[in-house]
């Protein structure tokens, strides 16, 4: 037993996900007097494309799946990419918390029309259009990915790097093709994962402090 929690004691980081789930439920059903509409020009010369159904899901097991190996394969890996992942969740509940926002870019469908649309409508009525931006789907990929790449176990240009941004790419595809996010949206998810990462993976405070030691040394 004790040789188990030694190897698989960092499993209490997925309780964060408990916190999460109670913080967006909240956000999902409080009342809201009204909220900042995210919609720019380009919105409107995205196209509605049904079949981005498969990769929007395919985030539900991208996750887990990234989850599960890092969780697996080194911890102190596992940490950084948790600190990293938990982090940007956070402060994209946070940022609708204290600015809600939602979009008005759903189309009308007739949701027995055909299997994606069928599937899309249960995203529909599960999932309502507020608390859109930064995208939390475009963040975690990006993450996910970005994580995968960094990780010392999967070794440079491997396939499962080239799946990884191929799945990458299609889930943040999907969030405007099916109309479930404004390109501000995926903009805002974006910048906030290459930040982080920067802080995070490339301790960029640190390199920062460093030029200025050397300049003062000088």
């Amino acid at each position: 037993m004790k040789e188990l929690i030694k190897k698989y004691g960092h499993c209490w980081t997925i309780s964060y996900f408990v916190v999460y789930m109670i913080w967006f439920t909240w956000l999902e059903k409080r009342s809201m007097p009204s909220c900042h509409i995210m919609h720019c020009f380009v919105d409107d010369y995205i196209p509605f494309v049904d079949v981005f159904i498969i990769p929007y899901l395919i985030w539900f097991l991208y996750i887990p799946d990234a989850w599960l190996f890092l969780f697996l394969k080194d911890k102190k890996e596992f940490y950084k990419f948790c600190l990293y992942l938990y982090l940007g969740m956070s402060i994209c509940l946070f940022i609708c918390t204290i600015y809600p926002n939602g979009q008005d870019l759903r189309v009308n469908l007739d949701f027995g029309e055909n299997l994606w649309v069928k599937m899309l409508g249960f995203i529909y009525n599960s999932d309502s259009n507020t608390n859109v931006f930064p995208s939390i789907h475009v963040f975690n990929s990006i993450a996910i990915h970005l994580s995968l790449m960094k990780s010392k176990h999967i070794p440079k240009g491997h396939w499962v790097t080239m799946i990884s941004l191929s799945v990458m790419l299609l889930i943040c595809s999907s969030t405007v093709f099916l109309k479930q996010h404004s390109i501000l949206d995926v903009i805002a998810g974006t910048a906030l994962a290459i930040v982080l990462y920067q802080i995070i993976y490339n301790d960029i405070f640190g390199k920062i402090k460093s030029v200025f030691a050397k300049k003062k040394a000088e």
